[in-house]
């Protein structure tokens, strides 16, 4: 069974390597590059981008009454959703550092850069800008809970879950107490070792 899931797991690896060779060809036909983790257009990009952003009076015109009436619920979330970047930051600081595990780099996961793009208006860039940094901190507080999982219980659940992270395919087999008992400190190191922790 361990040489199936093995085996799964390569095919994993070599899936999302095949992922980022189309996402670099992805990148090649809309006419940019990477430097320094920014997105660089070729020469004439930008200015037809600008040519066919909308305007701000445009987009509110067109945007449906209820999206802007309910947009203070959605942009409310902006206080709890700081206040948990702030939390992970504070126990990262004191929890990691007692268990001698290397603090998740909090930029790999809050990723600001759309509100780069020509063809977007203010309003866009403003949501934008909030998506991403809703979803980077849920992202980053996957990442410090599942390195926290894996110090303190590395064992796989009885019932299936959706979308476990990367570590939980290493984690010991529910009902497997003396796995659970020869592996945990392995699984605790490795967590302390490197920042992947897989």
């Amino acid at each position: 069974m361990d040489d199936e899931i093995e085996d799964l797991v390569r095919r994993l690896v070599r899936l999302e390597d095949e992922l980022e060779e189309k996402l670099g060809a992805q990148r090649q036909r809309f006419r940019y590059r990477l430097e320094e983790r920014r997105a660089v257009f070729e020469e004439g990009v930008v200015a037809q981008h600008k040519a066919i952003k909308t305007g701000v009076l445009s987009f509110l015109r067109r945007s449906p009454l209820a999206t802007l009436l309910i947009a203070p619920a959605v942009y409310g979330l902006f206080i709890p959703l700081a206040l948990l970047d702030l939390a992970l930051f504070i126990f990262q600081v004191i929890c990691f550092t007692a268990w001698g595990m290397q603090r998740v780099k909090r930029s790999d996961y809050v990723v600001e850069d759309r509100h780069r793009l020509a063809y977007l208006n203010g309003i866009e860039k403003l949501n934008c800008a909030y998506c991403g940094y809703a979803n980077g901190v849920i992202a980053y507080a996957r990442e410090v809970a599942s390195r926290t999982e894996q110090y303190w219980c590395p064992i796989k659940h009885a019932l299936r879950i959706r979308n476990p992270h990367g570590r939980y395919r290493n984690f010991i087999d529910y009902g497997d107490a003396d796995g659970f008992r020869q592996n945990l400190n392995a699984l605790r190191d490795k967590v302390k070792q490197d920042d992947k922790g897989k």
